[in-house]
């Protein structure tokens, strides 16, 4: 997860999120996917009758506790664990230093628990992570369970930057244990040992979390990644794109996809995007490959349904506490909701509940902000949902690139220029005109209206 550092700005006041359509010219002549994905049934909800729901993953219990501030999110739609714990049955978060013994190197260049996955103790991980899942998760636990590891990636490439290190380290075990080999022999040795060291580490942690705790909704934080981040200096015009490699990469990562029962990429937004479609650009196509991901493997080769997909998103820009206002919320929940995820989760660290005028700020920007779009957000989801599929179905846009949103309210716009207008209405043409259903396991139809056949029971006929 990303730190925050600076202080919160004055709020604005922003009225009832609208169902809005940008023109596909917005999206700066970049060239979306519109081919439809394989023909497997999404997600169920996550919460009955919820086709979309936003969790909160914030530690603020301290602003009630200490301040007597409420911050009423059970109010605006949003799930929380019982008294807004941190670590709870609806929402749990598994930490590098929290779950088993991780191997990772410090920032002083400590090797901690081995430092690389080559040389960690797997059996004592494994041994240590069930005895710590057992005591903080309930036997019945159905709620989300994060696992957030980033300090090295399974994919050897994917070490660049401050991760070459674990490249590095991982050359020099090979070089003391086969000094007579060259080194485009090293390297390659060296490559293998690291990612199979690092895909048992990650694939044997879910299996053993699945035994222990089988009804939850265990996948890695970030995964799967997309580098689609915005450049800072570039005459190019931004896309939001993946990087070119992103599909073939994410491919080699099928069986961390096959264990993992839910999907929680970032879309985490960085200060320079505030106000910008570029934020629309980056969550879009982020998404729209973990949606790929999602309904071509799923959890123990089950080709049931799509693996949930909950993307992780700040109420403030990356290291700052400054909120997201209501345009930069419709870039990454309005999207999340229009491309069909099950839910977003929000994240964010101690720093905003840190003080009591904190907490003020964050209770005013809960109830005048957030809340009303998270309200909205809900009832245009379920509404889509009730009139378009029968209820048995998710509503996800027919063009990717429409960036027509699923919400209930009236029309607004924060770009004139660039946004046409949808009308709420009860006969749910809107819908129809620029969302298609998403069906829900057990039914089938455009609209979601026939019960599927048991094909079990059909082959055994």
């Amino acid at each position: 997860m990303e730190l925050s550092h600076l202080t919160l700005p004055f709020l604005l006041f922003l009225s009832p999120l609208p169902c809005t359509s940008l023109s596909p010219t917005s999206t700066h002549g970049a060239v979306l996917p519109h081919g439809p994905l394989p023909a497997v049934a999404a997600a169920g909800p996550i919460l009955q009758d919820r086709p979309f729901v936003v969790v909160w993953n914030m530690p603020t219990a301290r602003c009630h506790k200490l301040y007597n501030i409420a911050l009423d999110l059970g109010h605006f739609d949003i799930v929380e664990n019982r008294q807004q714990r941190f670590q709870g049955q609806k929402m749990s978060i598994f930490y590098r230093d929290r779950l088993g013994k991780y191997p990772y190197l410090s920032q002083d260049g400590s090797k901690v628990n081995g430092g690389i996955p080559q040389l960690g103790d797997l059996s004592a991980h494994l041994s240590l992570a069930v005895t710590q899942m057992s005591g903080s998760l309930q036997p019945n636990f159905t709620g989300l369970a994060v696992i957030d590891w980033e300090e090295w990636h399974p994919l050897w490439e994917r070490n660049f930057g401050t991760k070459v290190e674990y490249q590095r380290q991982s050359k020099l075990l090979v070089r003391q244990e086969r000094p007579d080999l060259s080194e485009w022999a090293v390297t390659s040795l060296a490559r293998q040992k690291f990612e199979e060291s690092a895909r048992k580490f990650m694939e044997k942690t879910l299996r053993s979390a699945l035994r222990d705790r089988p009804k939850g909704l265990w996948g890695f934080y970030g995964f799967p990644a997309c580098f689609n981040k915005q450049k800072r200096k570039t005459d190019q015009i931004y896309t939001g794109r993946c990087h070119s490699e992103t599909k073939k990469q994410n491919d080699r990562l099928s069986w961390l996809w096959r264990q993992s029962t839910a999907l929680y990429p970032s879309v985490y937004l960085p200060q320079r995007l505030a106000g910008s479609t570029d934020a629309a650009l980056m969550v879009r196509h982020r998404l729209l490959e973990t949606l790929r991901v999602a309904s071509v493997w799923h959890h123990g080769n089950n080709t049931n349904h799509a693996t949930p997909v909950l993307p992780y998103a700040r109420l403030a820009f990356t290291h700052t506490l400054t909120f997201l206002n209501k345009t930069d919320l419709v870039h990454t929940l309005g999207e999340s909701a229009a491309l069909g995820a099950a839910g977003v989760v929000l994240w964010g660290e101690l720093k905003f509940a840190k003080s009591k005028h904190q907490c003020i700020l964050l209770r005013d920007y809960i109830h005048t902000v957030l809340g009303p779009l998270v309200q909205s957000l809900r009832s245009g989801t379920k509404r889509c949902s009730l009139q378009l599929c029968h209820g048995n179905g998710r509503c996800a846009r027919r063009h990717p690139s429409s960036s027509s949103m699923v919400s209930s309210g009236p029309a607004m716009t924060s770009d004139p220029d660039e946004i046409n207008l949808l009308t709420d209405s009860s006969s749910g043409k809107p819908f129809h005109n620029h969302f298609l259903c998403q069906c829900y396991p057990g039914w089938t139809g455009q609209e979601c209206q026939e019960k599927k056949k048991d094909e079990n029971r059909q082959k055994s006929k």
